[in-house]
């Protein structure tokens, strides 16, 4: 089982990467029995955050620890993450538009199955993502920025003026070059109108 110098140091490492957050799973795959959970709650070491989630004590919250919740609510029985944050939540990650959602949007596999109730803040969207698709945060999936402007562009919800507001910042802010651009917005199934549109922002990229 290690010594508690080692057991302290696997779990630190692994909250580190989490923003402090933890999951009961993941505190006992690191060494911590399940039944002296409560021990370390109680002596101050951890801050139960939730059913089955603790922060260690000495890390602050952060702005972003909402997104590192429902990542690992998200985890399959593996202890996987099989959500991504995308479509409005992405576009907001990326500081692209002045988009301001007021839920989580989340992609999840099409086999992705929850017994238990789907927490209200999230809006979850299925769809078999690629590793090339996705890019690592602090604790979190988000979908790259090439996805994110594709998922804006296609899925029907978000208004035109913010899509194309989130592809010129994009472009400005240095997170695509124009090449990127174009091939992304040529490889979206739209229709010929929006089609023309797209070609015309294109057009305003210098």
């Amino acid at each position: 089982m290690g010594t508690l110098i080692e057991k302290n140091k696997d779990l630190f490492e692994l909250a580190n990467n989490q923003q402090g957050l933890f999951t009961a799973k993941q505190a006992e795959q690191a060494g911590f029995v399940s039944n002296n959970h409560s021990y370390h709650v109680k002596a101050g070491h951890w801050i139960r955050e939730g059913r089955g989630l603790y922060r260690l004590a000495f890390f602050p919250k952060s702005s972003e620890e909402q997104k590192v919740i429902y990542s690992l609510w998200s985890q399959n029985r593996n202890g996987e993450i099989q959500g991504v944050y995308s479509h409005e939540t992405a576009l907001s990650h990326y500081e692209i538009s002045d988009i301001n959602p007021s839920k989580l949007h989340m992609t999840v596999p099409k086999s992705f199955r929850r017994n238990s109730k789907i927490p209200k803040i999230l809006k979850l969207h299925q769809a078999d993502l690629t590793k090339e698709m996705i890019q690592e945060s602090r604790g979190f999936l988000v979908t790259k920025i090439g996805r994110t402007i594709s998922d804006a562009i296609q899925c029907g919800w978000i208004p035109f003026d913010i899509v194309r507001q989130a592809i010129l910042e994009a472009y400005q802010k240095g997170l695509m070059q124009k090449w990127e651009i174009e091939s992304t917005l040529n490889h979206v199934q739209v229709s010929q109108e929006i089609h023309t549109q797209l070609q015309k922002i294109i057009k305003e990229i210098r």
